[in-house]
């Protein structure tokens, strides 16, 4: 390129520039990954990053933010819907009618989670092969559809086999639609859809207990009980937006055909990628698997997730509605209350997500350490228990600021991985997946409903995962910055 040709006067022979190469006058051809040379901003981008971007690229953006964030959020809305109702039916006379007794809530919850671990890692390396414009929507349909069946169990077992199948449908959804995600949208971009599509289950949580608190006046309409009515309607919700899907999914940019995307749009996707050295797939070989699991990703990345996810345990256990039940509330305030805390975590998702993006420049390290901090806090608080009534409605609510940094481990896990789409699926598969194998066997241990609400083992478990975490991510960034300056050296002897 000449000199004239850097300062945007081409020569008179030079080709006019397509939407595609409009984001190379940005100044991103220099670094493809731009760690250290982020595109120049204004305040503009600070409210949202396409607004400094070329005219072509923000029309681009405008399409895929409203296929890919719609389907990402109404999808992961519809299955914590569905995953967290079973709590506020238990809670709500499912124990009752079907005699439940012990820990068998514990046991559905595990038959969940024994599925959706079976399913993820299969499914997330299908998606490296097949169109997940076919198989996201097939998996949604089907736990829509067994999600209204269960309105008609009449015993447990037949609910811990539905639990079962319907966790192997969900394990698709949201390690797929990361993955998705990391295939179309730039470092700048990244946090941020990941934590608004992250955020996006916390709002299916809140709407489950609102919900649940609704249809409960239900209880006897057309035979059905309030709990059964959750369960239909969840389907009544879920079933149309699954449908959709199969027309609007834009699967990956080079294979997409969503009637939505040009071709210029198409060849802009393709161009946005190259220029953040984000792979295209490539068969799988011997020297591939080898390179994959002789690296530090995929064990450390994991590592992190675990601890992040187990350490939002108690987000997922009835421990605050049934201590609220224990204090005399009504079934509409032990349902309702307790979505004080999704809110929390869906606004900490949002600070991050835009945190990470636009004060840290791309580094996600910083939330995931104040996160964990405060969890620290929270959990000792808890684990103690015998502390004023005030404090430990606090403590109840704010653990819910740790469960916003999910989509920041994945967009973590989509920089340090980029080099290679089949390793990106993968660790992506497995980060989530080897969270839910824990997730499947640990709650048996210390969340037991027979402890609940003081859960004796459950609180200083947190501690420890809370502190795990923190450490992981000090780890993983000194690992991840002496691989960055490893690459820079071997890129200036290639040069010299």
């Amino acid at each position: 390129m000449s000199a004239s040709d850097e300062k945007g006067q081409p020569h008179d022979n030079t080709p006019a520039k397509s939407a595609s190469d409009a984001v190379v006058s940005r100044g991103h051809e220099t670094d493809s990954s731009y760690d250290d040379d982020l595109p120049p901003k204004t305040w503009r981008s600070y409210v949202w990053d396409t607004l400094d971007k070329p005219k072509a690229e923000r029309r681009f953006l405008l399409k895929l933010d409203s296929v890919i964030l719609t389907f990402a959020c109404l999808g992961y809305f519809i299955k914590n819907l569905n995953q967290i109702n079973i709590n506020n039916a238990y809670v709500s006379g499912m124990k009752e009618d079907l005699n439940m007794e012990g820990n068998e809530l514990n046991y559905m919850q595990t038959l969940w989670t024994i599925g959706y671990v079976l399913g993820e890692i299969p499914s997330n390396l299908l998606l490296t092969r097949i169109r997940p414009s076919l198989w996201i929507p097939a998996c949604e349909v089907t736990w829509s559809v067994l999600t209204i069946v269960m309105a008609k169990c009449t015993n447990v077992n037949q609910i811990y086999a539905l639990r079962f199948f319907i966790g192997l449908a969900e394990s698709t959804f949201y390690p797929g639609m990361q993955y998705i995600i990391g295939s179309w949208y730039r470092k700048d971009e990244l946090a941020k859809r990941s934590c608004i599509f992250h955020a996006s289950g916390s709002v299916g949580s809140m709407f489950s207990g609102y919900l649940m608190a609704s249809v409960y006046h239900l209880d006897g309409v057309h035979g059905f009980k309030g709990w059964q009515w959750l369960f239909i309607i969840d389907c009544v919700i879920s079933l149309p937006i699954a449908i959709a899907g199969f027309f609007f999914f834009p699967d990956l940019p080079e294979i997409t055909r969503a009637w939505y995307l040009t071709k210029d749009d198409i060849a802009l996707a393709k161009k946005r990628m190259d220029l953040e050295g984000r792979a295209n797939r490539s068969p799988y070989t011997l020297a591939k698997i080898k390179k994959i699991f002789s690296s530090w990703h995929i064990y450390l990345l994991t590592l992190l997730y675990i601890f992040f996810n187990n350490g939002c345990g108690a987000l997922s256990q009835p421990g605050f509605q049934l201590w609220l039940k224990g204090q005399g509330y009504s079934v509409s305030n032990y349902n309702t209350y307790p979505t004080i805390t999704s809110a929390v975590t869906v606004l900490t998702t949002l600070i991050y997500a835009w945190s990470s993006d636009t004060i840290f420049r791309g580094s996600r390290w910083q939330p995931i350490v104040f996160s964990g901090t405060l969890l620290t806090v929270f959990y000792s608080s808890l684990t103690a228990w015998n502390i004023p009534d005030g404090w430990k409605w606090a403590c109840f609510i704010l653990v819910g600021l740790g469960g916003g940094i999910s989509g920041l481990t994945f967009a973590w896990a989509h920089e340090i991985c980029k080099d290679d789409n089949e390793e990106r699926a993968l660790v992506v598969g497995s980060m989530n997946e080897m969270a839910y194998v824990f997730q499947a066997w640990l709650p048996l241990l210390i969340w037991q409903t027979v402890e609940a609400p003081r859960y004796p083992k459950g609180y200083p478990t947190m501690v420890g995962f809370a502190i795990a975490m923190v450490a992981m991510a000090f780890i993983i960034r000194f690992l991840h910055r002496n691989e960055l300056l490893a690459k820079k050296a071997a890129a200036a002897v290639a040069e010299n």
